[in-house]
């Protein structure tokens, strides 16, 4: 998928239509298996999308099944940088919101035709995005986001609906993620969107959950 950080745009009904083929791949897998399956690698490299732009998970090297009385398991760090939930981090049980951290993050990156990390020169890649994209959005401009897209210009209430679901998803806190059932529901537009708090972790909501 790396051809949606070119200079020519997929549609957005294109790029529309690819987050609801992830959102239901990855509804699939977590609660339509018969062994639950958290992917734990969810990004760009290991989406396919066919002639008709239908896209498909694929390369489940890092995956996790979960018994079916289990909903959390206990593994050390997997997935990519810039896609990794930030609970790998912190020695908690991973649940299959690690996940939905991970589409979060790709959704904005479909939304805006724009790469989550940035390399300055002579430093390391920095998850830039997210919060880039937050900015403009809580000052109620997120037709930036989709600066000189007339298609997707045209339909704003469909962008700012899935603008606010992927800010849901990359919520620091994993119980404030929805599960892959409610995005697609909100996504569909069969399950209204109230506003996300801010994803930053500094943010003074997530500053008084971990308090």
């Amino acid at each position: 998928m790396g051809f949606l950080f070119g200079d020519i745009k997929l549609h957005w009904q294109q790029r529309v239509q690819i987050i609801f083929g992830i959102a239901r791949g990855l509804l699939y897998l977590h609660d339509e298996c018969s062994t639950p399956i958290i992917h734990c690698d969810i990004k760009p490299q290991n989406v396919l999308l066919d002639d008709n732009f239908v896209a498909r998970i694929s390369d489940f090297g890092l995956a996790k099944l979960l018994r079916a009385d289990q909903t959390r398991t206990n593994t050390g760090i997997r997935g990519t940088r810039g896609y990794v939930a930030p609970e790998w981090f912190k020695s908690m049980a991973i649940t299959k919101k690690v996940d939905v951290y991970s589409f979060g993050v790709m959704m904005l990156e479909i939304i805006c035709c724009r790469k989550n990390l940035e390399t300055q020169i002579g430093e390391e890649e920095e998850p830039v995005l997210i919060y880039w994209a937050y900015d403009w959005y809580k000052d109620g401009r997120a037709d930036l986001l989709v600066e000189n897209d007339k298609e997707a210009l045209a339909d704003m209430e469909e962008v700012e609906r899935f603008v606010k679901v992927a800010f849901w998803c990359i919520q620091e806190d994993p119980s404030l993620r929805p599960s892959m059932q409610k995005v697609t529901q909100m996504l569909e537009g069969a399950v209204e969107v109230s506003l996300p708090p801010d994803p930053s972790p500094f943010s003074t909501t997530n500053l008084s959950q971990s308090s």
